[in-house]
């Protein structure tokens, strides 16, 4: 349930039930509270953010959602990423001229890297996205598949995303890479344009993103400029149920 109001600023958490390596993760229980309303709690503390909206596909998350007080929205289970789960909510929002896609297993996630997210685009109006990054200062996260790097240029425009540390660094061993270059890590919040999120949702898959299984690499495929806020706020992401022992 949603209420339809204007707001120049959305932000859609896209919250999916059967997930491959934690199913039910959104309602996984952290510190006595739900991740789900954990990261809405954040959200709803941005400066910037109008109105915040949980997108889901499952009933038990929807009615979660609305019990804890927040708003929710069913979206069609055949959505391929949260992207277009963001896509869709937007719909029903046709004020609203950027749209945030803040990820449903970031409980911890600040409300000021939410604040620079959204002003890192409305900073930049030649750009249609926004990402954050932060800088690499441990090199177990530097060779972590998992941890994904992003390069941009010297003005902070997004050239590529990797699984893989780029660049590799010639001349100089590995375990001293991060001594003589900067690395960065993807935090993966969006910020898009409303007109940009319809027409990317419309878009198929392209070489680089099935190679990295990365689909921010499908936009710069496409042409489109991703501007990168830079963060020294470090965030968690809940990957498998292990990480929940982790952060408790």
């Amino acid at each position: 349930m949603i209420n339809v109001q204007k707001a120049e600023i959305l932000a859609v958490i896209p919250a999916r039930f059967a997930s491959t390596r934690f199913p039910g993760k959104p309602l996984a229980m952290i510190q006595g509270q739900s991740m789900i309303t954990r990261v809405l709690e954040q959200v709803q503390k941005s400066k910037r953010v109008q109105t915040a909206v949980v997108a889901t596909d499952d009933a038990r998350i929807f009615d979660h959602v609305l019990e804890f007080g927040g708003q929710a929205m069913m979206t069609s289970s055949e959505h391929p990423s949260g992207t277009d789960r963001c896509a869709e909510v937007a719909r029903a929002f046709p004020d609203a001229k950027i749209i945030l896609n803040v990820q449903g297993d970031e409980p911890f996630i600040q409300p000021e890297q939410i604040d620079l997210l959204a002003d890192t685009l409305l900073q930049k109006p030649d750009y249609q996205i926004a990402t954050l990054a932060k800088k690499i200062t441990d090199q177990t996260q530097l060779f972590n598949a998992n941890v994904v790097k992003v390069v941009a240029s010297p003005s902070n425009e997004a050239l590529y995303f990797s699984r893989h540390p780029i660049p590799f660094f010639r001349g100089e061993a590995p375990e001293n890479w991060l001594n003589v270059h900067d690395y960065f890590k993807h935090i993966g919040l969006y910020a898009f344009r409303s007109n940009t999120l319809q027409s990317i949702a419309a878009l198929p898959p392209t070489p680089l993103e099935k190679a990295e299984s990365l689909e921010q690499l499908r936009w710069l495929e496409n042409g489109l400029r991703i501007a990168v806020g830079i963060t020294e706020m470090e965030t968690f992401g809940i990957d498998v149920p292990e990480d929940v022992f982790v952060v408790c």
